[in-house]
């Protein structure tokens, strides 16, 4: 649904950074874990009516609303708008077979992509060529959000779910790791040879005897917090989980209040701005650079960390330059670079994780991740951006944001280097015993 919204090209006076913005990242965090549980409970659908009715609210009162209170009161039903964001997903998985998530996911994505860029570009263009005002873009973006409220009401009604109407698949297996083929282990020895792997179930005496009844919202519960010791015992998804998590804080920060600082740099007032353009233009990019690689060739278990480390540092640059050059164009540039670089490692992590994943894990994963980011995120804003803690301005924010990813940097560096010295010792031992087996 988030996909054909219209992305309007705004300015903001510097007031709505400290006491407005920041509504929307706590409500999307208390939000968050329940709305999960209720998507797979209610099977997605009431959810994505539910996204679509708080759309439609939050652009409503974007046109009609005024005062303080209000404009927080948006932010709540855009936040309600954001958490639902994962039914839309997850309702395509559970209505296709396993054998066609690969192509959906392509799809979704696509539809997004499509979605978001159009809306950038045809903003643009009715502002800074036809001369429309904001409030008709809007008007344009409530009406498409209303229609696509109407569609979903014909989405048929999925018959199961991935946790609470769980319907047992031959494809599927019990222990949730793929083997490198595609298919998938279902015995605990032949999981634990694949690389990079371990099963911590392996160490565990069977139990042999019948299991008492367990009440099924109880048992869902209970196989989520297994599933979660499970996933997050293995190192490198736990690597790659951190960088999301703290990455993706980061990603939220600097792209909510690119504009604001856009702003400061280059009044709206006194100049033609090109926001929506700029939008546009670091989406596509980025996804031709997910597209590139795709055909990248790299050993992503030896050299992950210490890619992760350098993009990081790339990203920290980029957001240092935006911030501290004050040159609209060179900010212009800066945000490109930070949105593909970040795309671009964003679906590494995507890959690397759900490659090795069933998608039941692959959803806990990923909404584990995304939660302990926002916790992050809420973090940040209740300290550098509310008005409540240090209320720094918003070029303050971003010289904090820029050491913030120079920080993710370090902390994978050395994680990185300790990993090769590790594996080049490992390799070291290796080859000296199978010399002393040869003599």
């Amino acid at each position: 649904m988030s996909c054909v919204i219209m992305c309007p090209v705004y300015s903001e006076p510097s007031g709505v950074f400290n006491e407005i913005y920041p509504v929307w990242t706590y409500s999307y965090l208390v939000l968050l874990f329940p709305v999960f549980l209720a998507t797979d409970y209610l099977r997605y659908k009431p959810v994505i009516l539910l996204q679509g009715l708080s759309l439609i609210v939050t652009w409503f009162m974007l046109l009609y609303a005024q005062g303080l209170l209000a404009i927080q009161f948006l932010e709540f039903f855009y936040g309600i708008a954001t958490a639902t964001e994962i039914a839309y997903y997850s309702y395509i998985y559970s209505v296709v077979d396993l054998t066609m998530y690969q192509k959906v996911t392509s799809y979704c994505r696509s539809a997004t992509l499509v979605g978001f860029t159009v809306g950038s570009v045809l903003g643009q263009i009715l502002v800074s060529v036809a001369g429309w005002s904001l409030f008709s873009l809007n008007v344009i973006s409530l009406t498409c959000v209303s229609v696509a409220f109407a569609v979903a009401w014909f989405l048929p009604m999925p018959q199961k779910s991935l946790f609470f109407h769980h319907v047992p698949s031959t494809c599927q297996r019990t222990n949730g790791i793929k083997a490198q083929n595609g298919g998938f282990v279902t015995n605990t020895t032949a999981a634990n040879h694949l690389p990079g792997w371990e099963d911590p179930e392996s160490k565990m005496p069977l139990n042999t005897q019948e299991p008492e009844p367990t009440p099924e919202r109880l048992l869902v519960l209970k196989v989520l917090w297994d599933d979660f010791l499970m996933c997050y015992s293995s190192r490198p998804l736990l690597c790659w989980s951190v960088w999301w998590a703290l990455s993706t804080c980061g990603y939220f920060q600097v792209v909510n209040y690119a504009q604001g600082l856009w702003e400061t740099v280059m009044p709206s007032r006194d100049a033609a701005i090109y926001n929506g353009g700029v939008e546009a233009v670091s989406t596509l990019l980025g996804a031709v650079a997910v597209f590139v690689v795709g055909y990248i060739k790299i050993s992503w278990s030896t050299w992950g960390e210490m890619m992760l480390s350098l993009f990081s540092l790339l990203i920290a640059a980029a957001v240092y330059i935006m911030d501290t050059v004050q040159n609209i164009w060179v900010c212009y540039t800066s945000y490109v670079v930070f949105r593909i670089i970040y795309m671009l490692l964003i679906t590494i992590a995507t890959f690397q994780i759900a490659a090795n994943l069933s998608m039941e894990r692959y959803a806990l994963v990923f909404g584990v991740n995304t939660f302990i980011a926002l916790v992050l995120q809420t973090l940040l804003t209740l300290i550098v951006v509310d008005a409540s803690g240090l209320g720094l301005e918003i070029t303050t924010q971003f010289l904090i944001y820029a050491g913030y990813f120079a920080l993710i940097a370090v902390v994978f560096l050395a994680s990185g280097s300790v990993s090769i010295m590790k594996k080049c010792r490992k390799q070291e031992d290796e080859e000296s015993s199978s010399r002393v087996t040869t003599l």
